[in-house]
């Protein structure tokens, strides 16, 4: 064995466990809870040891822009336009470095894989892509990290866009994105995107039905077209914050659909906090979907952080136990089972919605595991649990010391003066 994690808590079918892993090269070798072996040794001290998290959806090309942009209005509209004036400046270079810093946080947090969704358009052509292909390439230390392009500003009303679509999707890209209310026919884009990956074999992960109102709701029409086209499973849509709106036997009927139908929702709260009830000035909703109610009619759902340091989202520090814990209190998330179940939407059902074969906790499977500072599941979410290492392939990516106190007395003392 190249490595041994002693006294590691780790979830087996469902239940706590504390075990010894014994680690061979970029495999999980050994689950046993006395491994009696010569190897070097972590002491995970009863911690509770995760398979590396998951992000679902994060926009790498456009982050930490806010030195170049504006926010008055806090919407959807205005996060749009801000952004598109200022990608028109982005060069590969400058794209490379800001998603590198948000990269690396959120690698220091514990994300293992990651999709991110990178904008194409003539306005920025192959900027964004270029820029998040090569990060993936010099990261892949660390993390998985997948392209899902997508059109933000249009597509059936952006000539030249499609191509750029097709081009990524040749070049690498494991998924095709949407944004249809940014389009002047947000069905006629459904329609496009569905055709183009049925073309490429890609995955689907729309921005779908981000709004204050219910009226125009496309996530019905996905799920019909997802069966039409056979593509149940590969299907995912984010924001949805107009089911937050509906009452709860028409929010059960679509949650059926979706389930039925295979599509999987992704979360995501700071955005979705952000942007949404700014045309009300009490009783403002907050639109984000409660995931509770998928989760048991058989949705898959994560639970996922979109965008840090932009007009879209203001904050964010890459940490997606932040993200399960803040979705926890704006939904009154509070029975362990459901805390616990936010921190599966980071990890065993986030990699469902990605379709990773290869993943989890188990003999044969990837090294690649994070040390939570934390008894169990519920409790990681619950007081923000950090995460105190990562093994990527069965080498350490990243490691963080607990906080340490210092009460007042003569041996504190003596050491600040030395």
């Amino acid at each position: 064995m190249d490595l041994v994690i002693r006294d590691a808590s780790i979830l087996q079918q469902g239940e706590l466990v504390t075990v010894d892993i014994g680690i061979q090269g970029a495999t999980v070798a050994a689950i046993s809870r006395a491994l009696t072996v010569d190897a070097p040794e972590l002491k995970a001290a009863g911690c509770l040891v995760v398979p590396g998290m998951i992000e679902t959806h994060i926009h790498l090309d456009k982050t930490c822009i806010l030195d170049r942009c504006r926010i008055e209005e806090g919407t959807v509209a205005e996060a749009v336009r801000e952004t598109a004036a200022a990608k028109r400046s982005f060069t590969i270079e400058d794209v490379y470095a800001r998603g590198k810093r948000t990269l690396e946080r959120c690698i220091a947090q514990g994300t293992m894989r990651m999709r991110s969704h990178v904008e194409l358009d003539p306005g920025i052509g192959m900027t964004g892509f270029e820029a998040v292909e090569a990060l993936a390439r010099d990261y892949a230390w660390a993390i998985d990290l997948e392209l899902c392009v997508f059109p933000q500003e249009g597509l059936t009303n952006y000539p030249g866009t499609e191509e750029l679509l097709i081009e990524g999707l040749r070049r690498g890209a494991r998924a095709v994105g949407a944004a249809p209310y940014f389009d002047s026919d947000p069905r006629g884009q459904i329609d496009r995107i569905f055709a183009i990956a049925r073309d490429f074999d890609a995955e689907i992960d729309m921005h779908l039905d981000l709004a204050e109102s219910t009226e125009g709701m496309q996530v019905e029409y996905v799920c019909r077209k997802t069966e039409e086209f056979g593509w149940g499973g590969r299907v995912a849509v984010g924001h949805v914050t107009q089911m937050s709106l509906l009452p709860p036997d028409r929010f059960a009927e679509i949650a059926t659909q979706l389930a039925n139908a295979g599509v999987a929702v992704t979360i995501l709260p700071a955005t979705d906090l952000h942007l949404m009830g700014r045309s009300h000035d009490h009783a403002v909703p907050r639109g984000v979907v409660p995931a509770e109610p998928l989760r048991k009619a058989g949705v898959t759902c994560s639970i996922s952080t979109n965008n840090v340091l932009n007009p879209f989202t203001p904050y964010g520090d890459g940490s997606l136990i932040r993200m399960a814990n803040l979705y926890a209190n704006v939904c009154q998330v509070s029975r362990p089972a459901d805390l616990a179940g936010c921190l599966d939407m980071i990890t065993v059902s986030a990699a469902r919605l990605m379709r990773l074969t290869d993943y989890g906790i188990r003999v044969g499977g990837p090294a690649d595991l994070v040390g939570l500072d934390a008894r169990d599941p519920a409790e990681a979410i619950a007081t923000l649990a950090q995460p105190l290492w990562g093994i990527k392939r069965g080498r350490a990516s990243f490691t963080r010391s607990r906080p340490q106190l210092h009460p007042p007395g003569l041996q504190h003392r003596r050491s600040c003066q030395a």
